[in-house]
């Protein structure tokens, strides 16, 4: 089911400002109850986890809505129907949001679906960021959290990449201090930054497997690959969202304004299962095993996979695997009467 819920009066932002009335562009899965999943997305995803984790969802899957209900939520500042940018011509004007901001629009919308519970939080890049935030601000809100690659604060390498993205935009001579015509955005620099993101989301490896030096018409594989992926989400995506979710994950540091990050960490009580991919190039499964180490009794799963960063989207069948044993693994075991186990 897809719906919108709005967020009544004004809504304070981490960072200073205010929103009235936020729409926020919601998907269920399901018989609606009070105990839920949420699925966060990254960056350029949205609220149809049931398209871009297509292989997870259905009867027997991972996400399988006749035994849960399943929520998912494109959020605060997006180009998917939530409150941003594009926003009654809000472009550039939109205020700066955080992960957090992100988060307390979550929760205000789950009660309005009157979910006071839920049994799992899940999702990868940014939307792992979303899922850490949640077991810091929410924790008895919730049961279990899976982030996946991601690390309890944007690195420097992870913010030198976000930059060079946002330089791309920035410097289209159209994107006019963001105060361009919505049918005439940045085309170029947003395809741009998509570029080196996918640089950044695959992997040497995978490239070269792919791709090698293979070349058509005069062009490499790669330089056609890249293209395609910068063209197609510039036809898809806004720049000045692009650029506020970038702000938004490069403010991530669950330690801002709380203390050291490592007592953050050791003080998350959700059950925890950490996911770090092998050839992730832009949160490096040292990171991510790291920040493992610091929650208790956190369970550590490295997905193995040449495909980077994108492997929690490409490798489904291990990822589908890694959590469901991680599900099974941790749920209550149950008790006996009488002269039996206890």
């Amino acid at each position: 089911m897809k719906q919108s819920v709005v967020v009544p009066g004004a809504f304070p932002l981490e960072r200073g400002g205010t929103l009235s009335d936020v729409t926020v562009a919601v998907r269920t899965w399901g018989k609606r109850r009070h105990t839920a999943t949420l699925i966060c997305h990254a960056l350029t995803g949205d609220a149809d986890a049931d398209i871009w984790w297509r292989e997870l969802f259905g009867a027997g899957r991972l996400f399988d809505p006749a035994e849960t209900f399943i929520v998912s939520m494109n959020v605060l500042g997006g180009c998917g129907g939530t409150t941003g940018p594009t926003s009654n011509g809000l472009g550039a004007s939109f205020p700066r949001v955080t992960i957090r901001d992100m988060v307390r629009v979550q929760k205000a919308v789950l009660a309005q679906l009157g979910v006071n519970e839920l049994n799992l939080v899940i999702g990868g890049s940014m939307g792992g960021m979303q899922v850490l935030e949640w077991a810091v601000m929410y924790p008895s809100f919730v049961s279990a959290i899976i982030p996946i690659g991601v690390g309890s604060s944007q690195s420097a390498w992870a913010i030198g990449i976000s930059e060079a993205q946002r330089n791309a935009i920035i410097t289209d001579p159209a994107f006019l201090d963001g105060r361009y015509d919505t049918t005439e955005q940045p085309t170029n620099g947003l395809a741009t930054a998509r570029m080196i993101a996918m640089c950044s989301y695959r992997s040497p490896t995978s490239f070269e497997e792919r791709f090698g030096r293979e070349a058509d018409d005069g062009a490499f594989a790669i330089q056609t690959y890249l293209q395609h992926h910068g063209r197609k989400l510039a036809g898809r995506f806004d720049a000045n969202t692009y650029l506020t979710l970038l702000d938004a994950m490069d403010s991530h540091d669950l330690g801002r304004r709380r203390g050291p990050r490592d007592a953050i960490l050791n003080r998350i009580a959700p059950r925890t299962l950490v996911i770090g991919m092998s050839t992730d190039v832009l949160y490096p499964v040292s990171e991510t095993r790291a920040m493992a180490d610091s929650i208790p009794d956190a369970a550590f799963a490295e997905l193995d996979s040449p495909n980077g960063h994108d492997s929690f989207l490409i490798d489904t069948d291990q990822l589908s695997s890694i959590v469901t044993r991680f599900l099974e693994e941790s749920r209550p075991r149950p008790t006996f009467r009488g002269d039996k186990r206890a």
